[in-house]
């Protein structure tokens, strides 16, 4: 079973993931892509410099290229968790394998705002504004077909989790999601 997860910055998608990996799953993610790039280019970890190189690897090698790239690590009879999609096209690639479902998990800015500010994370924003502008563009306001397009990835989802709670509310909807999938901590799953 693969597993997708999209949502916004600081939605919950780790939480989900980390989840999906005590039971089993071996997870991938979009961004240790990117930053593998950033790496091999001298360039900074930094959110808006990981947008422009996804952004400009989509535009150079097509849409799908970062989830051929997270694909080509998949070794087949195992369970992935797979995070981190920003583009209707790596979704479509995920897709095209068995046993893909695509789960979001949405959150409303003020709650995802407090969350960053208790991460202090590298890269993050350190205001509403800067939220706000990290937001508009990853949900695809003024992006072209090869740019950051979450929105559109959220509304392909199969499961949405509203994540507008604690960390033990969004764990409790997680693992009944998780249950409704037919995954249990003995990692029994049946063909969707």
């Amino acid at each position: 079973m693969i597993i997708g997860v999209v949502g916004q910055i600081a939605s919950g998608k780790s939480i989900l993931s980390d989840i999906l990996v005590q039971h089993g799953f071996d997870k991938l993610a979009f961004s240790s892509e990117i930053r593998e790039e950033l790496r091999l280019r001298g360039l900074p970890l930094e959110r808006k410099i990981l947008q422009d190189i996804g952004n400009e690897m989509r535009e150079r090698e097509g849409n799908e290229y970062w989830a051929k790239r997270v694909i080509a690590k998949i070794n087949y009879g195992k369970n992935y968790v797979i995070e981190g999609m920003r583009n209707p096209a790596e979704i479509e690639a995920l897709q095209r394998l068995d046993n893909f479902i695509l789960i979001a998990v949405d959150a409303p800015i003020e709650r995802r705002f407090q969350w960053i500010m208790m991460r202090g994370k590298d890269g993050d924003p350190h205001t509403l504004e800067g939220i706000k502008l990290i937001d508009a563009r990853d949900m695809g306001i003024g992006e072209e077909s090869h740019g950051q397009k979450t929105a559109e990835c959220i509304k392909r989802s199969d499961h949405i989790i509203i994540n507008d709670g604690t960390k033990e509310q969004l764990t409790k909807k997680i693992e009944k999601l998780l249950k409704k999938l037919k995954i249990n901590g003995d990692l029994t799953s049946d063909k969707l």
